[in-house]
């Protein structure tokens, strides 16, 4: 069955006008077809179309179900945006596909992107939710500068990889043996240049573990879904 997007679908009635295009207009679904329709704040819908238009599609609520994550505890996941945009858009939809509550762009001493619409990125998030069979929309943020975004974060387990061998490294363990998937989490991950040092010392002295993903020396795309991978398999061996 079909699944849309429409945050206001209960009070509405009518889905946004991208959505109904898409309906209506792309897949040339009719008044009395039924489709699911989610919220992004994990409540599910089945609805019948009762008004076919591709601006404004009119539907009937037959059913609703709220859509808990099956992942449990929060994944969220703090990371610099590459120069390469293709690069993040794909890194953002694979980690949303998996399972994840909420995604931090972050602004670091070496970053190569310093700016970052998230527009795009909102509708790739979108796009993964609905593919992936989720009523939860994850938290996009706005791009945050590091020190800002270590100052104010206090989830359970806060965790920062890494992998420049001038950084202090007799304390990294793995982010497997460490993790606690019972726990909430969230996993710093630097830039192509990684973080700098008064980063990662701003991030120890603020009570961030420090973690490897590996031995190999990942790109900063690959390592954020290395991460939430790892975090969810931990999940589901439980």
């Amino acid at each position: 069955m079909h699944r849309f997007f429409a945050p206001d679908i209960a009070a509405t009635l009518t889905l946004p006008e991208e959505e109904s295009r898409h309906c209506a207009r792309v897949l040339r679904l009719v008044e009395g077809d039924e489709i699911e329709v989610v919220d992004g704040r994990g409540t599910l819908y089945l609805c019948r179309i009762a008004m076919a238009h591709p601006k404004h599609c009119g539907v009937e609520i037959i059913s609703q179900q709220q859509c808990l994550p099956h992942w449990g505890s929060r994944v969220e996941l703090a990371v610099a945006p590459t120069k390469n945009l293709d690069r993040i858009e794909w890194m953002v939809e694979k980690c949303t596909e998996m399972g994840i509550d909420r995604i931090t762009p972050l602004l670091c001493q070496h970053s190569e992107r310093k700016v970052l619409k998230t527009e795009r990125l909102h509708k790739i998030l979108v796009a993964a939710m609905k593919q992936s069979l989720k009523a939860q929309l994850p938290q996009l943020d706005e791009l945050t500068p590091i020190a800002q975004f270590i100052g104010e974060r206090s989830t359970a387990q806060r965790f920062i990889a890494y992998c420049d061998e001038s950084l202090p490294r007799n304390e990294r363990r793995s982010l497997a043996q460490v993790y606690d998937p019972t726990r909430d989490a969230v996993v710093l991950i630097g830039p192509e240049g990684d973080f700098d040092s008064a980063e990662v010392d701003a991030a120890l002295k603020a009570g961030f573990i420090p973690v490897t993903l590996g031995e190999s020396r990942l790109r900063t795309e690959t390592a954020a879904i290395m991460a939430v991978a790892t975090m969810h398999t931990l999940k589901m061996s439980r």
